[in-house]
């Protein structure tokens, strides 16, 4: 099976490509001679994913899934959320929006957050969302070489770990985008 990840965003890319099955043959925007950027113009999660995948579906015809995150942060009523890569504005710098984030954060004692992941899927005509959410905290300082985004500041749930501390498979055991992924692939295995 030949599917479409909406995305240009490399690491994001291998992260996923790495759980995926032999048997699916997935490709970039990139592998598909797509490079024009997809606008995210919508209020929420999931009408991000949801507007990645139909653009790629509508205008070029593959099928495809896309996804879209967001980092919830308890204390912050919920932001970044939709807004969490142009979080210190549109030049889209992880470490911009993760100094903000910090500097919003400083004083709190309440450093609860989560990742969610949706992942909106196309095939055909037919439109399937899954979801992934990892519960965990913001640290007050970076720490790990490994991932991207947000990943130097949050610690999941039962790990002592950052995100950008833990190898690529161990990230994925824990992980928002591993859950959506593997509720996908199971989906996958059923058609």
């Amino acid at each position: 099976m030949k599917l479409v990840f909406a995305t240009h965003n490399k690491n994001k890319f291998a992260e996923v490509k790495a759980l995926m099955p032999e048997y699916i043959e997935l490709l970039s925007l990139t592998d598909i001679d797509f490079h024009d950027d997809i606008r995210e113009t919508e209020d929420t999660i999931e009408g991000n994913a949801i507007l990645k995948a139909n653009y790629i579906k509508d205008r070029l015809g593959f099928n495809c899934f896309a996804d879209d995150t967001g980092l919830e942060v308890d204390a912050l009523d919920g932001k970044p959320g939709v807004y969490s890569a142009r979080y210190a504005g549109e030049q889209r710098s992880s470490e911009d929006n993760m100094d903000l984030l910090l500097d919003n954060l400083k004083g709190q004692d309440n450093r609860a957050a989560q990742f969610k992941t949706i992942i909106a899927l196309v095939i055909d005509k037919q439109k399937t969302l899954f979801s992934g959410i990892c519960r965990g905290e913001i640290i007050k300082e970076k720490r790990g070489e490994k991932g991207f985004g947000y990943d130097p500041i949050f610690i999941p749930n039962a790990s002592k770990k950052t995100f950008a501390e833990m190898p690529q498979d161990e990230k994925a055991k824990h992980s928002h985008r591993g859950k959506a992924i593997r509720e996908l692939i199971d989906y996958l295995k059923e058609d």
